[in-house]
């Protein structure tokens, strides 16, 4: 492994970068995303049900009919990554629309009672309370996204375009195991990464349950 590694390391950081980029960037769309999505769920009740409903069944799609449906709905080509990053925001959105919604229905209503009594409004209070309050639990579910992006973007190697994904189809192809196992590891590696990081960022976005920790 390490002699492969040292004779197509272009090609290995090539397929890492390519994995980075189709993880993270359609990540970043689909929970900007699911935030109104999910505060619409909130904000009107009767549209809770339908609304996750419809986006429980869109994640339901397998990502590889999806893959190759979007070039014919987009137009574009089916080897254009864009394909992937559309297909992976809509996964991201259909997995944190729920948790988004759900993370703003656990607010301590007496907290928004509190901020309205002092003069917020809606969207104040929401910028400034609830999504501050709600920011735990949406990002504990965009560490699920991160790491469900970064399986799905190795399928999209079946069309041509998936990152690390290539290393295995590469490997299969020419029976050769180590592209396999270097890609293996490197897509759990990139996944541990994605995890950490993001536990790193609520911790830093959200210092008040590091003390309410130390009190309890």
């Amino acid at each position: 492994m390490i002699d492969y590694l040292r004779g197509d390391s272009a090609a290995v950081l090539d397929a890492l970068t390519e994995h980075v980029v189709l993880s993270v960037v359609p990540l970043v769309i689909g929970v900007l995303l699911a935030l109104p999505v999910g505060y619409l769920g909130v904000r009107f009740p009767r549209a809770y049900q339908p609304l996750m409903g419809v986006w429980g069944v869109v994640y339901a799609i397998p990502s590889l009919a999806v893959f190759v449906t979007l070039p014919y709905l987009l137009g574009t080509r089916i080897l254009s990554p864009v394909n992937v990053v559309v297909a992976l925001a809509v996964y991201t959105l259909a997995l944190m629309a729920r948790t988004v919604a759900d993370a703003l229905r656990s607010v301590d209503p007496a907290l928004t009672e509190a901020a309205t009594a002092m003069g917020y409004r809606r969207t104040r209070r929401l910028v400034e309370v609830e999504l501050p309050l709600a920011l735990p639990v949406v990002l504990a579910g965009a560490r699920v996204a991160a790491v469900s992006n970064i399986s799905l973007v190795s399928v999209g190697a079946l069309i041509g375009v998936g990152g690390l994904g290539v290393l295995f189809t590469r490997g299969f192809q020419l029976d050769y195991p180590e592209p396999i196992v270097v890609g293996i590891l490197l897509t759990l590696l990139l996944a541990a990464v994605a995890d950490l990081l993001l536990v790193l960022l609520q911790r830093w976005a959200t210092p008040w349950t590091r003390l309410a920790g130390r009190k309890g």
